[in-house]
This record gives structure tokens, C-alpha cells and sequence, in this order.
């Protein structure tokens, strides 16, 4: 048998900074900034793919407004991608497609730019298990088991087993209510969408076309009059503008047959809301969380009160 094929990754970096406002902004998305750790959450997310005997050199979909400002960070952990800087954002289907298009025969593994995952090598060996069903030409996603009854992610509903550690995909759910979503919890069955895939470009391209394909037609376009400076790639303005907006999971996910779901016990978080911030850091005597600047302007003042025995 041929050696696996080594993984593309897709990073999607087009946020718009509406989240954690008014530490996240339009000008420096979530994205950007380092909340959880020294590095930024981009460059957290690419660190998981920095590993050449199994990934070639991501691509990055990005808000063109962001270029110099990702180039800048990636340099940082030296890595190098391509980028693919849309002139307007049409959410995750459209964005997708740019890379495919730009990449029609690579195996992509798409993630979003702006989630924590803090046991990476269980993402490694979920890839493991879904990368022959995406050679296969199945679209590929992974779920986390829910911990709570969380209304604010969309849900998996699992179905049969049609791989070691793979199973079909009966549906997607939108965020349920509480009653709904403590149901699932109960069921067992039910998996939080993750948002991150594993397929091959060129059947994404063909789901893209029998589902979407006024959405395929505009990115198709859209490549073909595309521009390039250096790593930069520029697609075109005119078809996008033309593009609706949708996102991969209304747009093809939803619709397609052959699409299968690993349960990954990920430490996972799409660091959603300041709560969400708030759980994932290192936690005090008083249950307060800091990180950065005033992480150490608040750990040497409470020095200084021990100092003196006013703590």
C-alpha cells in the first residue's frame, strides 16, 4: 500500500472580532490575541499541524484587512503558509471552497482559527482513524461528548459504527433549548459539533456543486481571477460580492450522504464567551482567573501583601 497522504491544513481566520468585545476587535480578532497562553490562539491552532511527517504547509483563509498581522505571528513559530486574504467575508462554505480550489487535490483538515484543543495528539489520533473513510470520499467531522447540557453549540446525533472509532452522521442539530439539549446529554448519542472536518478537496468541490452550486460557481471564479504576491493569494472581488453567504454545515454537511463523525474526548473550548475564557484559565484561591499582563501585575501584588501580612 502507498504511504498515507500527508494533511493540508485549513485554518480559517476570518472572524470579525464580535466575541469578548472589547478585548477582541474588528482590527485584531479573538483570533489574534493571546488569551489563553504566550502564544495566540492562530498560532496554537497551527502549532497543532507542525508536524512534517503528517501535515505539508497550511493554508490560511483570512480577512485580508489581517495579512501582514498573521504572517507576522506565523513567523513567530515559523511557519509560512499560504494565505488566501478574501476581499469579503461569505462565511465558511464559500471560504472552504477558496482553499479547495486553490488546493483541488489535497486531503484538508479544516479547523477554525479560534478554539483551544489542549491534548492535540488526541486530535492526531482521531485523523488517524478518519483518514481512510476521507480517502474514500467521505466528509469527515469530529464531536465532542458534552459535559453539560450546553445550549450554546450545535449537536451531532451519532448513528452506526462504519469504522473503527467512525461513525455515520443521522443529523445535525441546531443549539437546542436547555430541556432539549439535557435530553441529549441523557441519550448519549448526541456529540457537539466541533466545526472541524477532514475530506478531500475534490469532494468537497463535488459536494459543493450538487448542493451549492451557485456557491461553487462564484468561488470557482473567484480563484481563476485570482491574483498572487508571494505566499499571498487574492481572489477576485466581483464574484464573492456575488456569493451568498452560508456556512459549510447549512450548505453541504446537512445535505450530503456519505458523512461520517469521530467521537473525540478533545479538550475542546471555541472560547465563546468570557465565561468560557474564564473556565479555561488557571483558577486562584478565590476562584479568580488571569492570564498576561495583569496575571503578573496581580501575582506581585499579592506578594507584596504577604510581604507586609495584609493578605
Amino acid at each position: 500500500m502507498p504511504p498515507p497522504r500527508k494533511i493540508t491544513p485549513v485554518i480559517l481566520s476570518g472572524g470579525t472580532g464580535s466575541r469578548l468585545w472589547p478585548l477582541s476587535r474588528k482590527d485584531r480578532p479573538k483570533q489574534l490575541l493571546s488569551l489563553t497562553h504566550e502564544q495566540t490562539l492562530l498560532q496554537l491552532t497551527a502549532l497543532r499541524t507542525h508536524d512534517p511527517s503528517r501535515f505539508i504547509k497550511p493554508i490560511v483563509v483570512a480577512n485580508a484587512d489581517h495579512a501582514a498581522l498573521i504572517e507576522e505571528q506565523l513567523a513567530h513559530i515559523e511557519l509560512y503558509p499560504t494565505l488566501i486574504l478574501e476581499p469579503v467575508a461569505r462565511n465558511t462554505a464559500p471560504a472552504i471552497a477558496l482553499a479547495a480550489f486553490a488546493a483541488p487535490e489535497a486531503l484538508m483538515l479544516v479547523m477554525p482559527s479560534d478554539h483551544v484543543i489542549a491534548n492535540p495528539s488526541v486530535l492526531h489520533k482521531a485523523l488517524d482513524a478518519a483518514a481512510g473513510l476521507a480517502e474514500d470520499g467521505w466528509l469527515v467531522t469530529f464531536g465532542i461528548a458534552p459535559t453539560r447540557p450546553d445550549t450554546g453549540y450545535g449537536y451531532i446525533r451519532t448513528g452506526c459504527e462504519i469504522a473503527p472509532g467512525v461513525r455515520a452522521v443521522d443529523a445535525f442539530v441546531e443549539k437546542p433549548a436547555l430541556a432539549m439539549a439535557t435530553q441529549y446529554l441523557a441519550q448519549g448519542c448526541y456529540l457537539w459539533n466541533a466545526g472541524i472536518f477532514l475530506f478531500r478537496a475534490e469532494t468537497y468541490i463535488s459536494e459543493l456543486e450538487a448542493h451549492a452550486p451557485d456557491i461553487a460557481t462564484a468561488c470557482r471564479a473567484a480563484m481563476a481571477q485570482s491574483h498572487r504576491e508571494g505566499r499571498r493569494i487574492y481572489p477576485a472581488l466581483e464574484p464573492l460580492l456575488a456569493c451568498r453567504s452560508d456556512s459549510v454545515d447549512f450548505a453541504i454537511m446537512e445535505k450530503a450522504k456519505r458523512v461520517a463523525v469521530v467521537p473525540a474526548p478533545l479538550l475542546w473550548s471555541d472560547v465563546g464567551s468570557w465565561d468560557a475564557l474564564h473556565d479555561l484559565g488557571r483558577k486562584d484561591a478565590f476562584g479568580n482567573a488571569r492570564h498576561g499582563e495583569i496575571g503578573k501585575r496581580c501575582a506581585g501584588a499579592l506578594q507584596a501583601l504577604n510581604r507586609h501580612g495584609m493578605s
